[in-house]
């Protein structure tokens, strides 16, 4: 009891913190669970029903055509978010400017902070096959204008490309940051070795990154299952066949079609299977060794 009190100012201070996550996102998560057992009402009853709403979601075609554009749209945007990024990082760092590599980290970084309706606006405008500048460069060195938003060819290529170019600064700043602290007596023992600028990559600053690598690895695995802005924002009726995600699905199901029940357990499955990929995720990289 005297710990207690003798750090009551730091428990009186964590007790907002808690507050806030108790109300706005343990209990609303304890509550869907509930509702993704009950036949939902807004008004009325609302029995208690099993795993049906959970068995219904299952067996919906669409919802496995769904579950199928988001592990192809999620695979891509993860090894994209992973590679280019740290190329990008591992080429800053040879820039010997310092004005110039700030610059580009800037620029770089910027994507990152607007949100989804502003870089799918500029984007759904950069690729237009009328005015976009896009398809004006390809028309200028003789090619056609390519429909790259209304093509099932382009579609998921779209939106991987565009995902990554939009989190590519802010994933490359966690590598920049690490490749900083890289005890400097590492490179001047290898250049006394004689090692290449390249072994130097390779035998020193990869290996050092192996811990960064691991936190992007989880940062991008906890989001493939979650997408939504982005394709709310540049899909439309001529591709979503292909880049409709399961939580486009919930969003029908529980906005459009005000189906709750389903809604609610579609929602609880990605959490289930986010859960799980993230637990398989850490053993196979053994995330807790460091």
């Amino acid at each position: 009891m005297r710990a207690v009190f003798k750090y009551k100012t730091l428990y009186f201070m964590m007790f907002p913190i808690l507050a806030y996550f108790l109300i706005f996102s343990f209990y609303p998560l304890a509550r869907g669970l509930v509702i993704s057992f009950q036949d939902y009402r807004l008004i009325g009853d609302r029995p208690f029903i099993g795993f049906d709403n959970y068995g219904s979601v299952l067996k919906d075609p669409a919802f496995w055509d769904v579950s199928r554009n988001t592990l192809v749209i999620g695979g891509g945007i993860f090894v994209i978010n992973f590679i280019l990024p740290l190329i990008l990082a591992l080429s800053l760092n040879e820039v010997a400017s310092v004005w110039f590599k700030k610059m580009t980290q800037m620029i770089v970084y910027l994507p990152h902070l607007f949100s989804w309706v502003v870089v799918g606006g500029m984007w759904i405008l950069l690729l237009s096959p009328d005015t976009g500048i896009v398809n004006q460069i390809i028309q200028l060195f003789g090619g056609q204008s390519v429909s790259f938003l209304s093509s099932d060819r382009y579609a998921r290529t779209v939106m991987i490309l565009t995902s990554g170019w939009k989190e590519m600064g802010y994933t490359c700043i966690l590598y920049l940051a690490a490749i900083v602290n890289i005890n400097p007596s590492l490179y001047e023992a290898a250049s006394m070795d004689g090692a290449s600028r390249w072994q130097k990559v390779r035998y020193v600053t990869l290996p050092m990154l192996k811990s960064t690598m691991k936190v992007v690895i989880m940062l991008n695995i906890l989001g493939i299952l979650r997408m939504f802005d982005q394709i709310f924002v540049m899909s439309n009726g001529a591709i979503a066949n292909k880049v409709d995600v399961i939580m486009m699905y919930t969003y029908q199901k529980g906005i459009l079609e005000f189906s709750i029940g389903p809604a609610t357990a579609a929602g609880f499955l990605v959490i289930m299977a986010t859960f799980m990929l993230t637990y398989a995720t850490r053993a196979v990289i053994r995330y807790d060794e460091g």
